[in-house]
């Protein structure tokens, strides 16, 4: 019999709601803290994820961060970003937020960027601090995004993105402006 060595994540009781996965310096994990507490001007090394959806043709899903988002609101960004909960696999946290941000199914999800980790501040102050790997996906659904999440979104050549990313990288997020050009060759 196999046993998990894995160390138990460490849930704050007194936060309820969807968690996040701390990580210490080493990224590895050490506890997890309420999604609601996490992101502030202080905001703790966590791990979320990024995807990239193309469709069937080629064409890159972009989208507009809600007004609503807490940081880089109404920000244009890559496809779906998010954050696995404790003992979930990155895959499946990157198929469940696909479905419940934009309502699509992903196929073909494919790990392109294990490493990738970023720190930003947006312009309210809230700092992202990610160890936040890159996927790479296929949808074949018109999507059908939750408010609270995309207020806008759009296909687009992929060669297009990379023109913003490279000569305006200010008008998208601060993440899909540095994963674009390591990703440039690989999507």
């Amino acid at each position: 019999m196999a046993m998990d060595s894995r160390p138990a994540l460490k849930t704050d009781p007194d936060c309820p709601g969807e968690h996040v996965v701390l990580l210490g310096a080493d990224r590895r994990p050490i506890g997890s803290a309420a999604k609601s507490t996490v992101h502030h001007t202080a905001t703790p090394l966590h791990l979320a994820f990024s995807c990239y959806v193309f469709d069937p043709h080629g064409q890159l899903l972009v989208t507009r961060r809600s007004l609503a988002k807490r940081a880089w609101p109404g920000v244009w960004t890559n496809s779906v970003c998010g954050h696995p909960l404790p003992e979930e696999p990155a895959e499946e946290a990157v198929r469940r937020r696909a479905r419940e941000e934009l309502g699509v199914a992903l196929e073909d999800l494919r790990l392109l960027l294990p490493d990738y980790a970023y720190r930003a501040t947006d312009s309210g102050g809230v700092v992202e601090n990610e160890v936040c790997p890159v996927f790479r996906a296929t949808t074949r659904d018109t999507p059908t995004p939750d408010p609270d999440e995309v207020a806008e979104w759009r296909w687009i050549d992929w060669a297009a993105f990379t023109t913003v990313a490279r000569t305006a990288p200010w008008a998208i997020s601060p993440w899909a402006a540095e994963q674009i050009p390591l990703l440039d060759h690989r999507a």
